[in-house]
């Protein structure tokens, strides 16, 4: 007989404090419910239920044995939702944030292809410059670049990015190329302030040495397209993502420095609470990002 079934049945009997509301809970008859309970007091070796005439309590043996049995009919109920919700269409809010450089460069333009493909999502896009608390900031996922620190978050890769500096060709008419790390002491150099680690830019040199440079800087932002503009004003020189100055460079509003020194390749996440479980909508927003992306045959 049913293992599960006959778990279900004596769970149903203790809660309902009998066999006819049992029967009635589970839709079955009273009939079947005693023996199922007879088939598992059989099996067991043991009695789990006194009977009288006016009431059905578990016996000790039985309680004992309910506490477990219903957390495996719950686990079991678990199981099933899941498997369910993850057949399911994919729909309802989905709260993302994203750095403010990449989501208007990125994710503004292409958003509209992903409500298309999937009309019941909405979605909640929250350009910032901070790592925000997924969970208790009620997040769904955010995308983030570089080194990831938070180990208790799932991640996948979407994407990658390349670092270099840049300065205007005004700025390096004035002041000269650096062609080596060392040139750099001798240079105004603009920071971003939300990187944890600082005003330190993580360079490698040709022979590929890994190498930190540490400067006050001339001017520190918290926004990447604010530094961008900095550096085309001719105030110093940033190291940006390309994605963020690309457009730029090609205009000639930008030239980028020591193109002789290996960039520095970044990593583009997609970052979601932890759990054996990714909810539809999440899912279906990464699988779009990635196959996005991976259409780019260089990093963005």
């Amino acid at each position: 007989m049913d293992r599960l079934k006959e778990m279900e049945a004596f769970a149903t009997v203790v809660d309902q404090g009998g066999f006819t509301d049992a029967a009635k809970k589970m839709g079955i008859s009273k009939s079947a419910v005693s023996k199922y309970l007879s088939s598992l007091e059989a099996r067991l070796g043991a009695r789990l239920l006194n009977r009288t005439t006016r009431r059905v309590s578990p016996t000790e043996i039985g309680l004992v044995y309910y506490d477990r049995a219903r957390r495996v009919l719950n686990d079991a109920g678990e199981a099933d939702n899941l498997v369910a919700s993850m057949q399911s269409a994919p729909s309802g809010p989905l709260r993302v944030s994203v750095a403010t450089d990449f989501g208007v460069n990125h994710l503004s333009p292409i958003i509209g292809d992903f409500l298309a493909e999937y009309p019941d999502i909405t979605v909640n896009m929250v350009l910032n410059n901070r790592f925000v608390e997924l969970i208790s900031e009620g997040f769904d996922m955010a995308i983030r670049i570089g080194e990831l620190e938070d180990s208790t978050l799932r991640s996948r890769k979407i994407a990658e990015t390349t670092k270099r500096m840049v300065a205007s060709p005004k700025y390096f008419k004035e002041y000269g190329m650096p062609e080596k790390i060392d040139d750099l002491n001798e240079h105004m150099l603009l920071h971003y302030s939300n990187q944890s680690n600082g005003n330190v830019w993580k360079l490698t040199a040709p022979s590929g040495e890994k190498r930190h440079v540490r400067s006050a800087g001339w001017l520190t932002v918290n926004d990447g397209q604010s530094l961008l503009n900095a550096a085309i004003s001719g105030l110093g020189i940033a190291y940006l993502p390309s994605f963020l100055y690309r457009e730029s460079l090609e205009e000639g509003l930008v030239a980028e420095a020591m193109t002789d020194q290996p960039a520095e390749r970044l990593g583009i996440y997609a970052v979601y609470p932890p759990g054996r479980f990714t909810q539809p909508k999440v899912r279906s927003f990464i699988d779009f990002l990635v196959a996005h992306f991976a259409d780019q045959d260089q990093p963005i």
